[in-house]
């Protein structure tokens, strides 16, 4: 608006109006026109800033990652076994039950066998026998040797004396001794064939007699290695049947478990198989005790099981202090595959391409943010993968700042405002 309608519009003459009052009013009102516009461009400002995107974003850091299985197993002694009786007879005393420590070798329980005793003496009575015999045959040996040497110094003397005076014994004489002679030659092979008979019946004789002093030593039921008893099944007077063969009616006399080592059977899944190697260490958590114990991989089936598609995986924890009771469930952790500061980004901030396999990721997508805050699609290589972090192998530098959490909606080249986040910030988000 003018200052002279200013004025008019006032009441008052344009003629009665001084110049320096109207120049005084129309720089009032330049100032406040610009006043205006200022504030204008001011409140246009903040509403721009508020249309860029606050997302949230992590570096590219190396990083120690590694890959694990966690399975479930119960603890088995390394060995148990329930010790039977090698013969049939009574428990005339037993010295251990249930709960024992015993060591290998010693005495559990001692059977009463009445007619063993009766074996024991007919079988030393024929080896008595035998070895009179022995005696009996050596002595036929040693006449039959005499005889045979006085007739064949007969024999000889005969000869000589024919050959030196020729007609002066008869002929017939000669032949006698010389009958003679050889009769008792072969008296004395019999008599060395016959002690070597009775020689073999001695040590069939022998043998008899260790196969029941044998037996009576199974008399005596000891343990075959150290460990617990953890069932008793037979007391004193009790009918032990002979465990010679699987038979349901005879009683075993005790359980024993070998406890100071143990077992963990892992059905190790088809697909981590080939990472699994015998002597790996593994780390066995017991709930019920809070602790964790070290393990070794000792032995596997080497088969993988159709119905289950596992193989069976032995892990040995040594028990020295029997901490550990059979039958308590642990946690095993397998360690299939170790990186060690390796570029990594979290799992949030990668979307696997649609041919990449399940189990290790092989190629995928990220979205950067550049130094000028814009977004940036790039594809990299991937390899390790663990719960939070996935190895970049290529495709990202050290520092690089991806995109975690949802990605809908972004676009390549869009202008943002990174807000940077931890790894479980970058879960959270996800």
């Amino acid at each position: 608006m003018a200052p002279f309608l200013i004025f008019k519009h006032m009441g008052l003459d344009r003629r009665a109006v001084p110049l320096a009052a109207v120049a005084l009013l129309t720089t009032a009102i330049t100032v406040f026109c610009s006043s205006c516009s200022r504030s204008t461009a001011l409140e246009a400002e903040p509403t721009h800033q508020a249309a860029i995107p606050s997302i949230a974003v992590a570096k590219a850091m190396p990083e120690d990652l590694s890959r694990d299985l966690l399975l479930t197993a119960e603890f088995k002694p390394f060995q148990e076994i329930d010790v039977m009786a090698k013969v049939a007879g009574y428990v005339s005393k037993i010295y251990v039950d249930a709960g024992d420590h015993v060591r290998q070798g010693q005495l559990l329980a001692t059977l009463e066998v009445p007619e063993m005793a009766d074996d024991a003496a007919k079988a030393q009575a024929a080896v008595d026998r035998s070895q009179a015999e022995i005696t009996h045959a050596k002595d036929e040996i040693r006449r039959a040797e005499s005889a045979h040497q006085i007739a064949h110094i007969s024999y000889e003397r005969l000869a000589a004396v024919s050959k030196q005076r020729p007609g002066l014994i008869a002929q017939q004489e000669i032949d006698d001794a010389q009958s003679r002679d050889l009769v008792t030659e072969a008296q004395v092979s019999a008599a060395k064939s016959n002690l070597e008979a009775v020689m073999q019946q001695a040590t069939g004789t022998r043998a008899d007699q260790r196969r029941v002093k044998t037996l009576f030593d199974y008399t005596r039921v000891t343990a075959p290695f150290s460990g617990v008893v953890t069932k008793r099944y037979a007391n004193t007077g009790s009918m032990i049947q002979a465990g010679t063969a699987s038979q349901t009616q005879a009683m075993p006399v005790v359980r024993l478990s070998e406890n100071s080592l143990l077992r963990l059977i892992l059905p190790v899944p088809e697909s981590v198989v080939p990472s699994i190697h015998v002597g790996q260490q593994v780390e066995v958590r017991v709930s019920a005790l809070n602790r964790t114990f070290p393990g070794k991989v000792a032995r596997s089936a080497d088969k993988v099981q159709s119905s289950t598609r596992t193989m069976d995986t032995e892990v040995d924890v040594p028990n020295p202090g029997n901490v550990i009771v059979p039958g308590m469930y642990a946690e095993v952790d397998l360690r299939l595959d170790n990186r060690r500061n390796v570029l990594s980004v979290p799992v949030s901030a990668v979307d696997p391409d649609s041919d990449s396999n399940q189990e290790r990721l092989q190629t995928g997508r990220v979205m950067v943010v550049t130094a000028a805050n814009r977004l940036e699609p790039r594809k990299v290589a991937l390899g390790l993968e663990t719960a939070r972090l996935v190895e970049v192998r290529s495709g990202l530098a050290n520092g690089d700042m991806v995109v975690v959490g949802s990605r809908a909606g972004l676009q390549a080249g869009e202008l943002v405002r990174p807000k940077l986040t931890t790894v479980g910030d970058a879960k959270e988000a996800h």
